[in-house]
């Protein structure tokens, strides 16, 4: 789950502290404007799609309080909430996201200006919309659903770069734009 508190816009600066992993992930997020309750029946991508009111560039800087998360295990894993950290929301797109073929969008993420990251949206199951759909339709399995203004990160575009102190960051989405945040 993200946080309300670990939830910040473009622009912000983020203290490394005490990060153990020290990585920055280049993701698509989404905002839900209505709800997805749950239900028997799956969700279909399109109705997923259809529910989210805008689509975000977004850059999660994870941790975990595991001295080697590789190790320790799915349900460890789940118990430290999936290493969710810092979240870093972008501005809304302009773009007609929903004409896009996300499946195929290129997302660049630069350190300090210099390509440290390149995947697209295949990265996430094959198609960032149909991690959204898995989502909605996992919450919805477990009887919770999805609530409108509920902010959905998909998961990383390319490999997690590793981060610094004094590193500056941006993932460019293209047309659909960008989000950028200085580490402290």
């Amino acid at each position: 789950r993200l946080l309300s508190s670990r939830v910040l816009n473009s622009g912000a600066n983020v203290a490394l502290a005490d990060n153990r992993m020290r990585v920055a992930e280049a993701e698509f997020a989404f905002k839900l404007g209505s709800d997805l309750p749950p239900r028997e029946r799956p969700y279909s991508m399109q109705e997923v799609v259809d529910a989210a009111a805008s689509l975000h560039p977004a850059i999660e800087l994870p941790d975990s309080r595991f001295a080697d998360f590789t190790v320790v295990g799915g349900a460890q894993l789940a118990a430290d909430n999936a290493c969710t950290h810092w979240f870093v929301l972008g501005p809304p797109s302009d773009a007609d996201w929903r004409a896009i073929d996300l499946s195929t969008h290129t997302v660049t993420l630069r350190k300090n200006g210099e390509v440290a990251a390149e995947g697209s949206g295949a990265d996430v199951l094959g198609d960032p919309r149909i991690a959204l759909a898995w989502l909605a339709n996992s919450h919805a399995h477990r009887g919770c659903g999805l609530q409108a203004g509920d902010i959905i990160t998909t998961g990383v575009c390319g490999v997690p770069a590793p981060i610094g102190r004094g590193d500056n960051l941006t993932a460019d989405f293209g047309p659909l734009g960008g989000v950028e945040v200085g580490i402290t």
